[in-house]
């Protein structure tokens, strides 16, 4: 490197290392990131012990990716998206810790180093951004935000099930209309850093067929960066020596790599009859009577109810003010977690790796966990227990012992308890008969030392032997399964589901995502405000059935994650987002438990606001709804100030929008007053006082006081014309021009045939032209200004209320269902017609689908709505008049055979990156109050 540029001289990664991390790096992270450099290329393997920094690997990707920023787009090798993926959700995770202190560093650029690989960075993304780089997490069975630009670099850290689903075109947590989107980003331009990668080989292997299956499509992107680059970060792989990093002499002659590979960790072997969280919980209280001082203990179980059971013993055992007993399992919400993560990370008192090791602690902490805690957490325990497991298991687990080798007193237990009888001759629950032989050659490495095994990260290896765990069968891609998913708009009925192509026939993940809320709305209407991933806990679909068994009905999210249905509790399936009600109770202050009964706290709340809703303030409790209110008129129920803030009046009665603010104010101050059950009063008064009592009220949609510190980002379904409402009116013919600039930009950015280029730009012209229908335009401005009531411009974007836009378009006679982008695509092919000679068909295919599938549609076909109009819609493309049919009931029956010869042709993610472009792009424009001025072509 070291090559000047206008962006300053390049750092070495030695450099760049030091300067963001404070230190220089080990040996061995200097030689991968110089090997990848000089190759072009990850090795398929990297098998670094745990506790020697792996998470280096992301600062190597995002300077291998600022290292060629000065390359032509199509010249490169680093791919834009950096994909950190592990095989379940994680509570405690340094790894997105030390992703985000990236993405800072690089924003606020101190130093040479920090501000080149920053400025390499914006350089890649087409539009403009804060920050260098995205950082995105994606942990529950929600969807959070997602790249804005697929030409931004941005690291997202993953589960397996969440990348799995997303790749497959069927993304957990995903609206339909944005399955496409979702599954180019994870499907191209990505590098896929896979932590303890042999708990992803079904997904590993997936990857690798998907790639096969696409060999003959047509590139869209050259090189590597057209399909995902899977990396195997486990010191537990198998691949050959060829194609495996691993430390070598100058790593073993690094002083901090020996103390971590000869830390010391002692394991006593103990063989029980009984059941294994007695002897978990007995052998933990043994170790810490042991200790003449307070000290840290982390007990492993391999499910959560043996972890909850273990919890329980362990909590009755020690008092208060002798320990701190923590129970973390993966069936947490964010706001459990982070109390939990807090107490665990803390400097003085809790288990992190960077907590100074001679501070006195005022008592014992005890961590209960299951497999959680194995990877992505950057602890260390003095002490260990953990329950009969699989080599790479026990590995992991040892891994969080004595992690950096300061603790010379440092002891494990290992407890082997009979496999369930129940299991049979599966074994034992996750691990099925692996546990017998680790038994057996622990024993035998027990006999040889006469006493505990060393553990060491340096002998592990022998004493362990290699694993012999089966990460079972899973069944083949065939080429009519993959042909039914990439059809998103109409999904088949009775689709083969994806979680056993990623996961395996018997491992996959049939869970569901739950979420307690104080108002559920009714059948058909909509849940305000949308679910977001800190709010869910994943559950087994048949604990959850089982935890309910006896309740009739319960509701959950239709597709578009938005709309709630009620339906019985046999016919949930595998991937749903279920609402619970806040009194519900079935969750504590440590995640999913069906026995606990107290209300829980509505997270929404605090996050966006408080539905006006009796049955919801009721759920809430701490106040009733007979209870009166002093107003300046004298005393008021609450339900009636209730009903006065809803505009809800007798007929004799007026109320104007001041009077409906005033009610809402009282009933804010009624509810500051009283701290419900479940919630901290700091909590509440934080949550309630932040309320704008101005009340929205919108169709089909719960009226609120919304949180007046509100960030605008909530996200919208993009399958409804609601995109069509934005902060300030905005001109058709401007807001196309913004669009196809956008998109042509993104392309060129990302290394696109200009040919390509050309198509998404154009298609970014004219996405939106049939607006220019006179229905539409009425809808969009029911004064009468725009063209259609003699103005001289037509509308894209309106900024009418929310509130009126439903009664507005059956008033403006836009037919409920109605797709604009049908009429879009139609004018275009009417256009086509008279320029056959300049465009061939792929392309004119091409033009036709990237319009029509702008919202997500057509994909295969464009859903029809009841009309009757007869007229035709007119507009105009580069100077001609075109003009087309304006009734949305015809349907367009060459979209199929169109969308399959594409599909064919640039492969199903291809196509979907084509897509992502445009859209992208116009979710970017369309977020923004002023069209962005952006050079043409660039």
């Amino acid at each position: 490197m070291g090559s000047g540029s206008r962006f300053g001289e390049m750092p070495l990664f030695s450099e760049f290392y030091e300067a963001l991390n404070g230190r220089t790096p080990f040996p061995w992270q200097d030689r991968l990131a110089n090997e990848v450099a000089d190759l072009g290329r990850w090795p398929a393997e990297v098998g670094v012990p745990t506790g020697l920094g792996k998470t280096a690997c992301l600062d190597i990707a995002v300077w291998w990716l600022a290292s060629q920023a000065e390359r032509a787009p199509s010249e490169r090798t680093a791919p834009t998206r950096i994909w950190w993926l592990v095989n379940r959700r994680l509570l405690v995770d340094s790894t997105a810790d030390h992703a985000e202190h990236i993405s800072k560093a690089l924003h606020d650029g101190e130093g040479d180093a920090l501000r080149a690989v920053g400025a390499r960075l914006h350089s890649l993304s087409a539009a403009t951004s804060s920050s260098p780089l995205d950082v995105i997490r994606l942990r529950g069975g929600v969807a959070a935000r997602r790249p804005k630009d697929p030409s931004h670099p941005a690291i997202l850290l993953s589960t397996i099930p969440m990348y799995g689903s997303r790749l497959l075109f069927r993304g957990y947590g995903t609206s339909r209309a944005m399955r496409p989107i979702d599954a180019a980003l994870a499907g191209t331009d990505s590098l896929l850093l896979v932590d303890e990668a042999h708990l992803a080989r079904h997904l590993m292997r997936l990857v690798s067929a998907l790639g096969d299956c696409t060999q003959r499509a047509e590139r869209i992107l050259e090189g590597a960066r057209s399909w995902p680059q899977v990396v195997a970060l486990t010191a537990t792989g198998d691949a050959s020596e060829g194609d495996r990093f691993n430390l070598d002499e100058d790593d073993e002659a690094n002083g901090i790599v020996q103390q971590r590979l000869d830390a010391a960790k002692p394991v006593a072997l103990e063989v029980h009859t009984g059941k294994p969280e007695n002897r978990l919980a007995e052998a933990a209280a043994q170790l810490l009577s042991d200790t003449s001082r307070a000290s840290s203990c982390l007990v492993f179980a391999n499910t959560p109810q043996t972890a909850r059971a273990v919890f329980t013993l362990l909590r009755k055992r020690f008092r208060a003010e002798k320990a701190d007993t923590m129970l973390l399992t993966g069936r947490t919400r964010e706001r459990e977690a982070e109390r939990i993560r807090t107490r665990i990370l803390d400097r003085v008192d809790g288990m992190a790796a960077k907590r100074n090791a001679d501070a006195k602690r005022q008592r014992h902490l005890i961590v209960v966990a299951t497999q959680t805690l194995e990877v992505g957490a950057d602890i260390d325990a003095e002490y260990m227990v953990t329950q009969a497991c699989g080599v790479r298991a026990l590995t992991q687990r040892l891994g969080r012992l004595n992690r950096l080798g300061h603790f010379g007193h440092a002891r494990g237990v290992y407890v082997h308890t009979p496999a369930p009888k129940k299991a049979g001759a599966e074994g034992w629950p996750v691990y099925g008969s692996e546990p017998g032989t680790v038994l057996e050659r622990l024993e035998k490495a027990s006999e040889d030392t006469t006493g505990d095994v060393d553990l060491s990260p340096r002998e592990v290896a022998a004493a362990l032997g290699e694993p012999l765990d089966d990460p079972g069968r899973a069944p083949e891609v065939l080429d009519g399964l993959l042909w039914e998913w990439v059809k998103t708009t109409t999904p088949p009925p009775g689709e083969a589901p994806v979680e056993p192509y990623f996961s395996g026939i018997s491992g996959s993940d049939y869970s569901v995502s739950v979420t307690w809320r104080s108002h559920i709305p009714i059948s058909g209407e909509r849940l305000w405000p949308r679910v977001f991933d800190r709010e869910v806990v994943g559950v087994p679909i048949g604990e959850f059935r089982d935890a309910l068994d006896g309740t009739e009905q319960v509701h959950r999210l239709e597709s578009d994650q938005l709309t709630v249905e009620s339906v019985e509790l046999r016919n949930i399936r595998p991937g749903d987002t279920v609402l619970l009600p806040s009194d519900e109770g079935r969750l504590d202050e440590f995640g999913w438990n069906p026995e606990a009964s107290s209300p829980v706290v509505d997270m929404s709340i605090p996050e966006r606001g408080l539905a006006l809703d009796e049955e919801a303030i009721r759920r809430l409790g701490g106040v009733s709804l007979d209870e009166s209110v002093e107003t300046e008129t004298g005393p008021v129920p609450l339900r009636r100030l209730l009903k006065r803030a809803l505009g809800d009046v007798g007929d004799d009665e007026e109320i104007d929008k001041a009077q409906r603010r005033e009610a809402a104010k009282h009933i804010q101050e009624v509810l500051l007053r009283s701290t419900p059950r479940g919630w901290k009063k700091s909590e509440w008064e934080a949550a309630v006082s932040g309320l704008d009592p101005e009340v929205v009220s919108v169709p089909r949609e719960v009226s609120r006081l919304r949180r007046s510190v509100f960030d605008g980002n909530e996200q919208r379904s993009d399958e409804l014309d609601e995109t069509s409402l934005s902060p300030a009116a905005t001109h058709l013919d401007q807001h196309g021009e913004a669009v196809g600039t956008l998109s042509g930009r993104i392309a060129s950015r990302l290394g696109l045939n200009p040919v390509f280029v050309d198509g998404v730009r154009r298609a970014g012209w004219w996405h939106d032209l049939g607006k220019a229908d006179a229905r539409f335009q009425r809808w969009l401005d029911p004064s009468g200004d725009s063209a259609d009531g003699g103005g001289s411009f037509l509308l894209a974007k309106s900024h009418m209320p929310k509130s009126r836009w439903n009664a507005t378009r059956d008033a403006a006679g836009w037919p409920r269902g109605g797709r604009h982008e049908a009429l879009s695509a139609r004018l275009v092919g009417s256009w086509l017609e008279g320029h056959r000679d300049e465009f061939e068909s792929p392309l004119a295919d091409l033009l036709l689908h990237l319009v029509i599938s702008h919202h997500g549609s057509g994909r295969p076909l464009i859903p029809p709505a009841r009309d009757d109009a007869s007229g035709n819609v007119t507009s105009e493309i580069e100077g001609a008049a075109v003009e087309a049919p304006a009734d949305l009931s015809i349907i367009d029956w060459d979209q199929p055979a169109r969308f399959r010869r594409l599909n064919r042709r640039f492969g199903p993610w291809g196509l979907a990156l084509l897509e992502t472009i445009l859209r992208q792009a116009d979710h970017s424009v369309s977020s923004a109050t002023t069209v962005p001025e952006l050079e043409a072509g660039s």
